[in-house]
């Protein structure tokens, strides 16, 4: 209830009258100067909410993405994601503050190490492109909108999940609780009312529990777990469209399996893992930004 509430605070138009307001007296009992305070600065907030925001879309948007490729790299190895300089994988050497920008820095120096010349993997650079021109997407299609904000949040945790998967096959339950919690809050922040979320929420429910059921009749050969949680958040992110994402989902993995098998040679073939996280994200953020009804299409 508190979140939409704040949120309709935020986004009202605040009217302005001529001469100057009076402030509240001062108090001595330090509950009420609590009060006071809190709606001073939530007053701010609403004033300048949308000069942050704006100032933020200005901000690079592939850094985040960059960072979310370091911490992906490092979380669970022991190696600490908020010290130390990015370096080489295979000479060590430190990377520069020439050879840290997105994209840019990969494409200049060819997708090699300035100092070995190694090949370095595009998948960071591909993940910054990717992340950037969701960002760009996401505030075409929602605006300026606190709704906006937490699916920015949501974005970023969605590629943090995405790129550990694909390095480790395996998700977090440190990133997949807080991606559920943000998509929740999104649906609700969209839903037009009470009835229409309780929609959304048992829609995404069952077809996490179709990916649940999956895993456990193929004991854990078919699908993993922890798809189920990341299916439901995503199935919330895309709320009228969930099922039409999660099957866009399977389509994308069919075809990415397919050129799989074919690049592989037949001795190879079997026992094949491949992480689901990145085509579940790609079927659910098709649905989104497109809009893409499959009932309407076919």
């Amino acid at each position: 209830t508190l979140v939409p509430t704040m949120a309709r605070y935020l986004l009202t138009a605040i009217p302005h009258h001529e001469g100057h307001a009076v402030a509240a007296p001062p108090s001595r009992n330090p509950f009420t100067r609590f009060q006071q305070a809190f709606e001073r600065g939530f007053t701010w907030l609403r004033g300048h909410y949308h000069a942050l925001l704006q100032r933020a879309l200005l901000a690079p948007r592939t850094i985040i993405a960059s960072f979310l490729g370091v911490v992906a790299e490092r979380w669970g190895t022991g190696e600490s994601w908020l010290a130390g300089r990015s370096r080489c994988d295979s000479c060590g050497h430190e990377l520069g503050a020439a050879e840290l920008v997105p994209v840019c820095s990969w494409l200049s120096s060819r997708g090699r190490c300035r100092a070995c010349g190694s090949h370095i993997s595009a998948r960071s650079t591909l993940a910054e492109a990717v992340l950037g021109g969701l960002f760009a997407l996401a505030f075409l299609q929602l605006g300026t909108s606190v709704a906006f904000a937490v699916f920015l949040v949501a974005l970023a945790l969605l590629t943090l999940i995405v790129l550990y998967d694909l390095r480790h096959t395996l998700i977090p339950g440190m990133f997949s609780t807080p991606f559920v919690l943000v998509s929740v809050a999104f649906a609700a922040l969209i839903a037009t009312d009470v009835r229409a979320f309780a929609i959304t929420f048992l829609t995404a429910a069952g077809l996490a529990l179709v990916l649940a059921a999956m895993h456990f009749a193929s004991r854990g050969r078919a699908m993993g777990l922890a798809d189920a949680p990341i299916t439901f958040a995503l199935a919330l992110l895309a709320g009228p469209l969930a099922f039409s994402g999660f099957v866009y989902s399977f389509w994308v993995g069919a075809l990415v399996g397919v050129f799989i098998l074919a690049r592989t040679p037949r001795g190879h073939r079997m026992g094949i893992e491949v992480p689901f996280a990145p085509f579940l994200a790609a079927g659910f953020l098709l649905a989104f930004f497109t809009g893409w009804n499959l009932f309407m299409l076919l």
